[in-house]
């Protein structure tokens, strides 16, 4: 991959050990160690992202808990009680 503009060359220090490990995997997997880099560091930052909280309202449960006696209306009760035209 060639860089672009839109990239920022950066240098760090590896102990040896790593470095050959690095150079290892990568060969193992079939890719370059500055791929094998970057795929790491791009996984890293999106394990470090905070988890979206659920948007849909969950209505397994009353939203509202209940207080007074359950009762067991038809509709037609319903409709009767409250008188809609």
């Amino acid at each position: 991959m060639v860089m672009g503009s839109h990239s920022i060359r950066t240098s760090i220090d590896v102990p040896r050990e790593l470095h050959r490990r690095l150079h290892e995997a990568a060969a193992r997997k079939g890719c370059s160690a500055r791929q094998l880099i970057l795929k790491s560091i791009e996984q890293a930052v999106q394990d470090a992202l905070p988890e979206r909280r659920q948007r849909r309202l969950d209505l397994t449960r009353p939203i509202v808990p209940s207080r007074g006696k359950p009762f067991d209306l038809t509709n037609e009760q319903i409709h009767e009680l409250l008188q809609l035209p």
